[in-house]
């Protein structure tokens, strides 16, 4: 089998898988979301994109040279759509611009301006019919490509520089996974560059080839996105129904009681009270929670405080915060009310950065990995 018929292979699967993953996802629990249904929609245009090129290769057209011209630009949506999953998924929608007012009607403008052109010179044909077309189309696609950065970008500045808009979102996703993408984004469009480059080097001939790595890294990218985004909406609302129902509360608040917390205080009293902290007010479920913070809340310097969390339990300042967290978490896995909740989320929710964390540290305190546990109780 030929590289190319490898790469037309790999754009008829990606697509049937494309269109297959819309499909099952349009119908979930989850599929009305607004943010999920820009990531279908930007999968679905990735799949058309994918099947449309491999009826172009496979040359099904070839009888009738016009419609082998009619290429819609589908690649012109991927960055809109993108940026309007980002909106939605940070909640902030009503703060920020609808570019899909503005670029759908260019979308169509665009497809309505192609079919003007190519029956114009199907019409009025020359020797250099194929060469004419395929420069349009180039220069179309930089267009495009200039298009789709500045709304990538956009996006990035969105992301990086707006965190006051979402602050309430940050408390359950760090957002590293989109931050992820970005990176390779950036990726995809060296390459996307890269293949317009070689496409006008060779004089608009035999430019498919300089695509075959970028739409194998595109198709692979908006695929990892499309399941990261729907595992992490999930991730979301168990985490927010989790926080609401055991009226957790994250945010770390200032405890003004002098008299206990005096210099020369007995430090058994300093130890019932960063105990109390902790308890009443749950500031162990925060992830950044640090023992420069905790010692300023009892008035007394980090070492001090380490000391006596040492004296009193013989555990250093992280052990004696992840007892309370692997305390919470079994406790939320041993819950039936819980049971269909994801073992991540619940980890996460406990006080947990990642998953990582929460697995090494459970089994750190308990011998038994939080699955291995969970599935214990259910014996």
């Amino acid at each position: 089998m030929s590289v190319k018929e490898i790469f037309n292979l790999f754009l008829l699967i990606s697509a049937l898988h494309g269109f297959l993953f819309c499909i099952v996802i349009l119908f979930s629990k989850n599929g009305r979301e607004k943010s999920i249904l820009f990531i279908n929609l930007l999968v679905l245009t990735i799949s058309l994109n994918n099947i449309q090129s491999w009826i172009v290769a496979k040359d099904f057209y070839s009888s009738f040279f016009f419609l082998d011209y009619i290429h819609i630009p589908w690649h012109f949506l991927i960055a809109p759509f993108f940026y309007m999953f980002l909106i939605y998924y940070l909640d902030i929608k009503k703060r920020s611009k609808n570019i899909l007012k503005i670029v759908l009607p260019i979308f169509f403008l665009m497809i309505g301006i192609r079919i003007g052109f190519v029956f114009y010179n199907t019409t009025n044909t020359t020797d250099n019919i194929s060469f004419i077309l395929e420069r349009y189309t180039s220069l179309e696609e930089i267009f495009s490509l200039l298009v789709s950065l500045t709304i990538f970008f956009y996006s990035f500045h969105i992301l990086s520089k707006k965190e006051k808009l979402f602050q309430k979102l940050l408390e359950f996703d760090n957002l590293n996974w989109i931050y992820t993408f970005f990176k390779l984004g950036l990726f995809t469009y060296v390459f996307w560059i890269v293949a317009l480059a070689v496409t006008v080097a060779l004089n608009f001939k035999e430019f498919i080839y300089a695509y075959y790595p970028l739409r194998v890294l595109t198709t692979v990218l908006i695929y990892w996105i499309g399941y990261q985004a729907i595992i992490q909406l999930r991730l979301l609302k168990e985490r927010r129904n989790l926080r609401q129902q055991l009226n957790l509360k994250p945010v770390l608040k200032e405890i003004n009681s002098k008299n206990d917390t005096e210099k020369d205080a007995d430090k058994k009293l300093i130890f019932e009270k960063i105990n109390i902290l902790i308890k009443t007010e749950n500031i162990f479920v925060e992830p950044k929670l640090t023992v420069d913070f905790l010692a300023n809340e009892v008035d007394i310097s980090s070492t001090k405080l380490s000391n006596i969390i040492k004296l009193f339990t013989d555990k250093n300042f992280n052990d004696y915060i992840n007892e309370f967290r692997i305390d919470l978490a079994k406790e939320l896995l041993a819950h039936p009310e819980y049971k269909n909740y994801t073992i991540t989320s619940i980890g996460l929710e406990s006080g947990f950065n990642s998953k990582s964390t929460f697995y090494s540290t459970f089994k750190k305190h308990t011998g038994a990995t939080p699955a291995q546990y969970q599935k214990s109780l259910n014996r």
